[in-house]
């Protein structure tokens, strides 16, 4: 299945899920855009299809796995709908671990030798992406592949790539952004404003 990007992306901007305009990130950089897809399973229609997009993405690509993992916080619920219609089991990893009970990073089961799937929302550096591998490793299960609703393209890829994890995105914020300037839902000193943030190497952060 053909993900349409366009339908995606209007649908983002509709319900205020991409916002153009000086955002501080969580990693203290300063942004002119923000993307923020906590609200999408407020809204059913926004939430099926984003699903959609990841599923089509990954019957499309062929990906053979065990066991999805989501990333808290917004790659939970995301990763709940996906392991649902592909039945298959899921896990989530948590910001930190526990403090109390079991003290574990990591809520579901995994077994050694499992190929796990890791789902997020939005990927900058990768760093939470990387702490969740380094926890199911540590388990003894195997991860090749990590995928995202959009890639920041700040990092996050070749980061990924490094540990040996190949990061899939249904599209990238260029993209989103092309899509939006040329369904006249942002102005071309925004859409110019953001791309060159995009391209700007100071921006490309480390893990």
């Amino acid at each position: 299945m053909s993900v349409d990007e366009r339908k995606i992306a209007l649908a983002l901007a509709e319900h205020r899920c991409v916002l153009v305009g000086e955002f501080k990130l969580s990693s203290g950089v300063m942004s002119p855009y923000y993307i923020d897809l906590r609200a999408v399973p407020s809204y059913p229609e926004l939430f099926e299809a984003v699903a959609e997009a990841y599923v089509g993405k990954i019957k499309e690509l062929g990906l053979a796995f065990d066991r999805i993992a989501g990333i808290a916080t917004a790659g939970i619920p995301i990763a709940s709908i996906i392991a649902y219609k592909l039945k298959k089991p899921m896990l989530y990893i948590r910001k930190e671990e526990r403090a109390h009970g079991t003290q574990r990073m990591i809520e579901g089961v995994v077994r050694e030798g499992d190929e796990i799937l890791f789902v997020d929302d939005v990927a900058t550096t990768g760093g939470n992406l990387l702490r969740g591998i380094d926890a199911v490793r540590a388990q003894g299960a195997k991860v090749n592949f990590t995928i995202v609703l959009v890639d920041r393209e700040q990092g996050a890829g070749k980061n990924l790539e490094a540990v040996g994890v190949k990061l899939i995105s249904i599209t990238t914020s260029s993209r989103l952004m092309e899509q939006l300037y040329f369904s006249g839902i942002i102005s071309k000193e925004d859409y110019e404003r953001v791309i060159d943030y995009i391209r700007s190497e100071k921006n490309v952060q480390k893990s």
